[in-house]
């Protein structure tokens, strides 16, 4: 997943977004801070909305049913891991990875885990807190072998 596919579905969903939380497209357009016009243009399918926009309804609208079943359970998770590459930082406490992750390696306190939405990649502890994610797959391996190397 790139930011253009980011940028793709969630255009496509702005309607269902928007229809889910009950606006209509002015006070959707005011909460977005684009214009009536832009948005029937992107509802419409004319235009994708810019990254700017995405980020404003991944950020906004982040407990989304909709956002949630296209991006999965973290959609700025998707937006920070697509705008800086990575994530090499102990982060918020998660979730675990219950619903929308696979685990793919375990090793002593670290479990690297993939999206099955997105298909990103990220590390949690045994107290579920994010320590890195990415959408590179041999990164990802290399830094759960670094972070285990290192703290063990």
């Amino acid at each position: 997943m790139n930011k253009e596919d980011v940028i793709h579905i969630v255009s496509k969903k702005l309607k269902l977004i928007r229809h889910e939380k009950g606006y209509t497209q002015d006070k959707m357009a005011e909460v977005l801070g684009i214009s009536k016009k832009t948005l029937v243009q992107i509802e419409k399918e004319r235009t994708p909305a810019t990254w700017t926009c995405v980020i404003a309804v991944c950020a906004l609208f982040k407990d989304s049913d909709v956002i949630q079943s296209a991006l999965g359970a973290e959609p700025l998770e998707v937006i920070e891991t697509l705008a800086h590459d990575k994530i090499i930082t102990p982060k918020e406490k998660t979730l675990g990875g219950k619903v929308w992750w696979k685990q793919i390696k375990q090793d002593k306190s670290f479990v690297l885990q993939q999206n099955v939405i997105s298909q990103h990649f990220r590390i949690i502890d045994d107290d579920n807190y994010r320590w890195y994610s990415s959408f590179n797959k041999d990164e990802a391996f290399a830094y759960f072998e670094e972070l285990v190397k290192r703290l063990y």
